[in-house]
């Protein structure tokens, strides 16, 4: 395990996404050939942590199930009625070593392009300045909706306050809290002990523990990221949209710099998952699914959808061919 390794990755998964308008719980809701939450974990393990805790509460038993497919070695904590992600915290901690020392990673099951080299750069910051909270930023243009994070003259984080309780002056503040946060165990273990539901929304607020590092004289350092994408949550069926085509564009550009030719990237997509080998050429609206590898110089016609399968090197996919593993001899 690497020195800057965290203690313990906490993901906070017990939302109900009300919303997404959906029988389906948010965090199961998928982009990119991933669930959220499966994107967030996948982010959280490359961080190398000691423990991977994971809050769950809303259709609880099916989100607890499709962990278990993704991350089996991730532990599943119940939050209780108290609402809050103050709260969600304080119940994955719980659920970890009391002894519990070093850095506590606590991220959303909502944030999918968030990957694990940013978090690594979160970490370090938190190694290198000692500080007790270390928060993840960005500034928004329109910062509306997001609880803005204020600074003392020196830079450091003195609290950050949600936009509900936040005065007119302290709307105006762009740089805005994504909700990703370091924090030192022993003080957020001290800290989440003193926290109240004293604010509009009656809830226990994780970010009243940045409050509370810099009233006891703490360091507290934030962390901002130019590429707001990284940190943008997903509340509703647009949002999932444009995470998507976001994250496919991503995708698509990586296998481009690597040699594979895309027609239409406007019109192609690829899952996270998917495997392309050099000179490979995709034509127009090509759907590529789940574990599925094409070797070297592949050609897939237009509008084909190929899902789990292997395709040899030099072949050609004819337009419109649907190929799943069976059509392959592979297993689903």
């Amino acid at each position: 395990m690497a020195s800057t390794a965290p203690a313990a990755v906490i993901v906070m998964a017990a939302g109900k996404g009300t919303r997404m308008r959906s029988a389906t719980p948010k965090v199961l809701h998928a982009i990119g050939g991933r669930t959220l939450l499966d994107h967030a974990v996948t982010a959280a393990r490359g961080l190398d942590p000691q423990y991977l805790a994971v809050v769950v509460r809303h259709e609880r038993d099916a989100v607890v199930a499709h962990l278990a497919q993704v991350a089996p070695q991730a532990l599943a904590v119940d939050q209780d009625e108290v609402p809050g992600t103050g709260r969600a915290v304080a119940c994955g901690l719980a659920a970890l070593p009391e002894d519990l020392t070093g850095g506590v990673v606590v991220t959303s099951g909502d944030v999918p392009l968030l990957d694990t080299a940013t978090l690594e750069a979160l970490v370090a910051q938190h190694a290198e300045r000692g500080d007790a909270v270390t928060v993840l930023t960005t500034e928004l243009e329109d910062p509306g909706g997001y609880g803005r994070v204020l600074r003392e003259p020196d830079g450091a984080v003195g609290a950050i306050v949600e936009e509900r309780d936040a005065t007119q002056a302290q709307r105006a503040v762009r740089e805005v809290n994504a909700g990703v946060y370091v924090f030192d165990a022993e003080h957020l273990r001290q800290a989440l002990a003193t926290l109240g539901t004293d604010n509009d929304q009656g809830e226990v607020y994780l970010t009243d523990v940045v409050a509370h590092a810099h009233r006891a004289g703490h360091p507290t350092s934030a962390l901002v990221v130019d590429d707001h994408w990284l940190v943008q949550g997903c509340n509703d069926r647009a949002q999932l949209a444009e995470l998507g085509a976001e994250l496919n564009r991503r995708v698509l550009s990586g296998w481009m710099a690597q040699g594979v030719g895309v027609v239409d990237p406007a019109s192609a997509w690829v899952d996270v998952t998917v495997e392309l080998a050099q000179d490979v050429l995709l034509e127009p609206g090509v759907l590529l699914r789940g574990r599925t590898r094409l070797g070297q110089g592949v050609r897939v016609g237009a509008y084909a959808i190929l899902e789990d399968v292997e395709i040899p090197p030099g072949a050609v996919v004819p337009p419109f061919s649907h190929l799943g593993a069976d059509d392959t001899g592979g297993e689903r």
